[in-house]
């Protein structure tokens, strides 16, 4: 069976060569365990333990033993729980800021190799001309071969102004290509803004960082200072990854009423079965004032468009999912990447955490993201040619191991492409393909987005999705809380 094109954005943040997501940090280490421990299995992993001690080839230290465990063992659960050592720690926690040192790309592991997600506008990696969906053989001279992502990840991390050399097959090519990449310090810079014509304008998100509901705000207000009679706004989420949880409820929130439901949360334990309101207290700081209280009243009502696609994930497609059920505002691109699941910080120590899957996101109308994603009121594909590729992407049912979305599982499977013609045709014209700058003249999606705020004529993509998402019959309290808010 051939391989899907795995060409796509972001991840989700899932290892910036660091990492992140739409995340929720809790100090809280130890959990009850709710049911007994397995006795017959922990004697056994004590026995490999003493075995390895005894017996292979050459000693072993016992805290690389037990981290390496304690590494595999959540790792096995899904793409985007992680065990955090002190470095990668640290580096999650500088993520979240918005800066980290770098290559500057989003990876996976595919076949035992690093795969490239997507490397960062304007970073090391994407101006020395890595694509997504290239395969890194090797780290200067060491295979990749039998590295975890998380030993790979932290050799690709270094010193500002340090080289490596990465050696890479691309599907295209027929002999490995060679990148030499000095580390920065990358800085996504998460808010971006710009009036495109008289009446118009564009907001874009790049990713969700602690920073950026203030970001956000300052950026409407100036828009609304060279612009006061504002016709339309595009929201741009494309490529986005996600990030941390509030700055989604705080975009969101601008928006849309007060106190309205932006997105609900359900998984085992009592403190993930939670409903997050368009309340200040849900995405601003105890310590500052509420970064939404001065943005102009027009701002709820102006006319609205969502760009999203195959590499909006996880924050962004609460965005996407919220303004969609309220019909706030048009959702329009290809069908997002479908990262809808929750990862939780529980501290182990000073300077260590487990970054473990808790939960499930849901939309306000009680939709599961997970696996399948948000689906666009109106398909646009990224150029007006319709080549075909936006179907052929990298999305989270792709990935191995995904968690499942608990609300639609007969349609879990992905269709994939079997005739080797047809990705050899798609291959081919990615290739050709030149980076696309968001916001320029040449974006075809945001000319598609002001035809439609203006009421012209919208070329809409002839590719087929998977099935548009149907709200669950399950979710009564959900409903019940987005019409009668909380009353706890």
């Amino acid at each position: 069976m051939g391989s899907k094109i795995k060409n796509f954005s972001l991840i989700g943040l899932g290892v910036l060569a660091g990492i992140a997501g739409s995340m929720q940090f809790d100090a809280l280490a130890q959990k009850s365990a709710g049911s007994p421990l397995p006795i017959e299995e922990l004697r056994q992993l004590a026995d490999v333990f003493g075995l390895i001690k005894s017996d292979y080839v050459e000693s072993v230290e016992d805290k690389k033993l037990l981290t390496e465990a304690i590494s595999g063992m959540v790792a096995s659960l899904d793409p985007h729980s992680a065990y955090l050592d002190k470095k990668a720690f640290k580096e999650l926690r500088e993520g979240t800021q918005g800066k980290f040192v770098g290559l500057g790309i989003e990876v996976g592991m595919e076949d035992g190799y690093v795969k490239v997600i997507s490397p960062i506008e304007d970073s090391p990696a994407y101006k020395a001309g890595l694509k997504a969906g290239d395969l890194i053989t090797r780290l200067d001279s060491t295979p990749v071969k039998g590295m975890t992502l998380d030993e790979a990840v932290k050799r690709m991390r270094g010193e500002p102004n340090t080289k490596i050399t990465l050696t890479v097959a691309r599907k295209e090519e027929d002999k490995p290509l060679l990148f030499t990449i000095i580390r920065q310090e990358i800085r996504v810079q998460s808010v971006k803004s710009k009036i495109v014509e008289p009446g118009y304008a564009w907001l874009r998100v790049a990713q969700f960082q602690e920073p950026t509901v203030d970001d956000m705000a300052k950026k409407i207000n100036a828009i609304y200072a060279q612009e006061p009679n504002l016709k339309g706004l595009v929201l741009d989420l494309r490529n986005d990854p996600g990030g941390v949880l509030p700055g989604a409820i705080g975009v969101s929130a601008a928006f849309l009423p007060k106190d309205v439901v932006i997105v609900s949360t359900n998984g085992q334990l009592p403190d993930s079965k939670q409903t997050f309101y368009a309340r200040r207290e849900y995405y601003a700081s105890r310590m500052i004032g509420d970064p939404l209280a001065k943005l102009p009243e027009a701002v709820k009502n102006v006319k609205m468009v969502v760009l999203v696609n195959t590499g909006s994930a996880s924050a962004s497609e609460i965005v996407a999912g919220a303004l969609q059920d309220y019909k706030r505002a048009t959702v329009m691109g290809t069908q997002t990447f479908g990262k809808g699941s929750v990862q939780t910080i529980r501290q182990l120590s000073t300077d260590t955490a487990v970054k473990l899957t808790t939960a499930r996101y849901y939309t306000p109308n009680g939709r599961a993201i997970q696996a399948k994603g948000i689906v666009p009121d109106l398909m646009v594909d990224e150029t007006a040619d319709d080549d075909g590729l936006n179907g052929f992407r990298l999305r989270e049912s792709d990935l191995t191991k995904h968690l499942s979305n608990d609300r639609d599982k007969a349609e879990e499977t992905k269709k994939i492409i079997d005739e080797l013609e047809e990705e050899k045709r798609l291959a081919a014209l990615e290739k050709k393909r030149k980076p696309l700058e968001f916001g320029s003249k040449d974006d075809f999606q945001l000319a598609q987005a002001l035809n439609h705020l203006k009421g012209l004529p919208v070329q809409l993509s002839k590719a087929k999705v998977e099935s548009k998402q149907e709200p669950s019959i399950n979710d009564d309290k959900t409903k019940d809380d987005k019409k009668n808010g909380d009353k706890k």
